[in-house]
């Protein structure tokens, strides 16, 4: 059973060894784990809150992608996408704010942060605080549910905005009826690594005192090595490590092996200089080939862009049919449905049908290809086969939305259904609670396969 884990990446600035160590190295590492399905998503949109300057959006969206890619995360393993590729995010904002009470917003910290700094400095209360920060806590929170997301890693200073996504979750499951959503669970990283950066002081762009990861090449990075700042001791006299930023950012990188080994050179009396030196050629041991990727990468805009589009469209397949379960219940429905008579359960089911079901395709872990089909609910009607190769699974969904129900062959099984063309078995349902719920899913199906074929005649 994976558990799906989402991480959102702000778009602006270039990351910095800090990023790298905190956050990029190990976020990567746990997409890693056969148990998580692990979502990533470049936040434009938050950035805009941030920053009204579109080259310096545009630019950093390039960088950022580029370096999670060049180090190591696989978009074959995950789902990566833009934030501002995804409709589904802006139209589910709009809905969770229906149900966000104002108070709740009010008691957000960024907000209350600019308030208390505008009423200090004797301004209007609200001064230069514009709705996006304001609303910021509800966008945070449709990123999260739009995928039911069960867990979200964040600092501390992030909590309340997953507190208060759950509290819009519950809210809006409460109104409606109904589990909705999923309630996203925090993970706090209790042993995120923090750099010193070259003061001494925690490496932060707010202090101006960090190294970039790949922003000028080798030469770069050592330059901004021999800017760290170290006492006067002298070549000869013994070194404490344990106070040195120098073997900090060394022991981020280094075995248990090298990390000994640089503490007993200081210990005996390296100069400051030689040791800067060991430091940038461990650094740039590591650095090196995921800046050979980096430039690679940042060279062919238009690849970063296919693979984030790839990623949009597999994380549509799971919002889309999300959203339109919620425009049902919220009764933003077909006109056409409300006006035929249900007469039993399979009749109010066919009716439900006249909203388009969907395909969403995915690839699983093992490599392979498979297909939902989903219900205009959200509902899970069918499950395929895997695929080996992504155009014949495909070609079966083609011939489905191009001949409906009159190319499957529906077999019951004692709790589920198998769906056969040519005798090939290629989908299944889930399992059913009795043979009367079955029988009825049984007709459901049957229409939804019909309306997709005449779907499918019209365009």
């Amino acid at each position: 059973m994976q558990t799906r884990v989402l991480t959102g990446i702000t778009t602006t600035g270039t990351p910095h060894l800090g990023n790298y160590v905190g956050a990029i190295r190990p976020a990567i590492a746990a997409s890693r784990r056969p148990e998580v399905d692990a979502f990533f998503f470049m936040a434009d949109y938050h950035a805009l809150i941030k920053s009204d300057d579109p080259a310096r959006i545009e630019r950093s969206r390039l960088e950022i992608a580029a370096t999670w890619l060049a180090a190591g995360l696989d978009p074959n393993k995950v789902t990566f996408y833009l934030q501002s590729d995804i409709p589904e995010i802006p139209e589910l904002t709009w809905l969770l704010t229906c149900v966000t009470a104002k108070g709740l917003l009010n008691r957000a910290h960024a907000y209350k942060a600019a308030v208390d700094k505008n009423v200090e400095a004797g301004e209007d209360a609200d001064a230069g605080v514009t709705a996006g920060l304001y609303m910021y806590p509800v966008l945070m929170a449709a990123d999260i549910l739009a995928f039911n997301a069960q867990q979200v890693p964040v600092g501390r200073d992030q909590i309340q905005h997953i507190e208060m996504a759950r509290d819009i979750a519950q809210r809006f499951n409460h109104i409606y009826g109904r589990d909705f959503f999923v309630l996203p669970e925090v993970v706090i990283e209790e042993q995120v690594a923090t750099l010193p950066g070259l003061d001494g002081r925690k490496m932060s762009k707010s202090y101006d005192n960090t190294i970039p990861l790949f922003a000028g090449g080798a030469k770069q990075l050592r330059e901004t090595i021999l800017r760290i700042v170290t006492d006067s001791r002298t070549p000869g006299e013994p070194k404490d490590p344990d106070s040195s930023a120098l073997f900090t950012l060394f022991r981020a990188f280094a075995s248990e092996a090298e990390s000994a080994a640089f503490r007993r050179a200081l210990e005996e009396g390296i100069g400051w200089g030689e040791a800067k030196q060991v430091l940038y050629e461990r650094l740039e041991a590591d650095i090196a080939p995921m800046r050979e990727r980096y430039e690679s990468l940042i060279a062919r805009p238009a690849d970063i862009e296919g693979i984030l589009r790839e990623g949009a469209r597999k994380a549509r397949a799971i919002a889309g049919p999300k959203i339109a379960e919620l425009r049902d219940a919220i009764g933003l429905r077909s006109m056409a449905s409300a006006a035929a008579p249900a007469t039993d359960t399979a009749r109010r089911q066919a009716a439900k049908a006249a909203r388009p079901p969907r395909f969403a395709s995915f690839r699983d872990s093992d490599g392979s290809f498979r297909f939902r089909l989903f219900s205009s609910e959200g509902d899970e009607l069918l499950l395929s086969k895997s695929f080996k190769d992504p155009k014949e699974a495909g070609a079966v969904q083609k011939r489905l939305k191009t001949l409906g129900g009159a190319a499957a062959t529906l077999h019951s099984l004692p709790r589920s259904l198998v769906l056969e063309l040519d005798s090939d078995p290629v989908a299944t349902t889930p399992d059913y609670a009795d043979d009367r719920e079955r029988d009825e899913a049984l007709a459901y199906l049957r229409a939804a396969l019909d309306l997709l074929a005449e779907q499918e005649k019209v365009e």
